[in-house]
C-alpha cells in the first residue's frame, strides 16, 4: 500500500469524521448563491472526448460535474477529461489547501481518464476522498492506480503528493459530507456495474444517473429510487433512437425518450440530458432536447460550463 494513500476499511468512525468535518473549502465561485446547492458541468460527453467545431456549443469533454453544498463542501462527480479544466479552476480560485470528495460512478475509461491530469492531486497540501465500488473483482484503488504506470503514463500513482483517501461504497449506502449533505448510492444496470448518486443538501435534491440501460418493460429501480422528487435529474441520453439502443443494448445506455419518461415516473422537477454519444454534434443534441421537451417540458441540455443553483427558479437554462 502506498504511504500517502489510505484505503479505509477498519474504522467507520474515522471516515465519518473525515466526511463530516473536512477542512474548509476556501474560495467561492461568484455564481454560487448563498444557501443553495451549486452545480457546474465540466464534461458532458460519453465514451471519448470529441473536441471540434461541431461540438463546441454542448462540449466535448467526458463526464465531470462540480457540486458545492450550502456549507461549501466540494463534491466532484466523475473524473473524465472535464476534470482537467476544473482542476485549473480550483487552483486559480484557491491558492491555499484544496480538499474535496470525488464520487466515481464506475471506472470505464471515460469516467476516470482525466484523473491523472487533475492538477490538485499534485499539490502536497491537498486532500481528496475518492468514493466508488469494486468492479470485476478489483478494488477501486487498484483500478485507479492502474492508469499510473508504464506503458500508459511515465509517472506512478505512488508519486502523487496529495493525500488521497479511497473509500469503497455499496449499493443503497448513504454517507454524510459536512453537516448538511447526504449522498446515497444505488447500483444501476450497466456492464460491470455503475453507481448513481442522490445528493440531498438542505432543501435541494440532485440525482446523477450517467450510465444506465433500462429494460423494455420497466425502468431501472435504482434510478427511480435516486430520482424520486429530485429538483434536478441528470440522466444518460447517449442514444438518439430506440432502434440505435437496441442495436447496442449491451452498452448499457439510454435514449432521451427514456430519460424524459423516467423524469415523469419519478416526479422529477427538472431534467438535464447528459452523456451524449460522440457521434452527436450540437445540432443532433438540440434535436433530441426539443423532442424530450415535448414529453417532459422542463428538460434542458447539460452543456459544458453551465452553472446552476438549486432549488431552481422558474426559468430553465438556455
Amino acid at each position: 500500500m502506498y504511504s500517502h494513500v489510505h484505503v479505509i476499511k477498519l474504522s467507520r468512525d474515522i471516515l465519518l469524521c473525515c466526511l463530516r468535518h473536512p477542512f474548509k473549502f476556501w474560495g467561492q465561485d461568484n455564481n454560487k448563491k448563498e444557501n443553495h446547492l451549486y452545480i457546474r458541468f465540466w464534461g458532458v460527453r460519453g465514451t471519448i472526448p470529441t473536441p471540434g467545431k461541431d461540438t463546441i456549443e454542448v462540449g466535448g469533454n467526458t463526464p465531470c460535474v462540480e457540486v458545492r453544498t450550502s456549507d461549501d463542501q466540494l463534491i466532484i462527480i466523475d473524473a473524465g477529461t472535464g476534470i482537467l479544466p476544473l482542476g485549473r479552476h480550483l487552483l486559480q480560485e484557491n491558492p491555499g489547501r484544496i480538499t474535496g470528495n470525488i464520487l466515481i460512478s464506475h471506472t470505464h475509461w471515460d469516467h476516470i481518464q482525466g484523473f491523472p491530469f487533475f492538477a490538485p492531486i499534485w499539490g502536497r497540501t491537498n486532500r481528496f476522498i475518492l468514493m466508488g465500488r469494486k468492479r470485476v473483482g478489483q478494488r477501486l484503488e487498484e483500478i485507479v492506480s492502474g492508469q499510473f504506470m508504464e506503458p500508459y503514463l511515465p509517472f506512478a500513482y505512488k508519486s502523487l503528493p496529495a493525500d488521497l483517501i479511497v473509500k469503497e461504497v455499496n449499493d443503497n449506502e448513504t454517507i454524510f459530507i459536512g453537516d448538511k449533505t447526504g449522498v446515497r448510492f444505488a447500483a444501476m444496470n450497466h456492464p460491470g456495474g455503475c453507481l448513481g448518486f442522490r445528493i440531498e443538501n438542505e432543501n435541494s435534491v440532485f440525482a446523477y444517473c450517467s450510465d444506465v440501460g433500462h429494460e423494455d418493460d420497466e425502468f431501472d429501480r435504482g434510478v427511480l429510487q435516486l430520482a424520486e422528487g429530485a429538483d434536478l435529474l441528470v440522466h444518460d441520453s447517449h442514444f438518439s433512437t430506440i432502434a440505435e439502443r437496441n442495436m447496442r443494448r449491451d452498452w448499457g445506455h439510454s435514449t432521451w425518450l427514456e430519460a424524459a419518461q423516467v423524469a415523469i415516473e419519478a416526479h422529477v422537477k427538472n431534467l438535464a440530458l447528459f452523456h451524449f454519444s460522440p457521434d452527436m454534434n450540437d445540432a443532433a443534441v438540440g434535436k433530441i432536447a426539443k423532442k424530450a421537451r415535448g414529453i417532459f417540458p422542463r428538460t434542458f441540455i447539460a452543456r459544458e460550463g453551465l452553472k446552476i443553483n438549486l432549488p431552481f427558479s422558474d426559468e430553465l437554462p438556455e
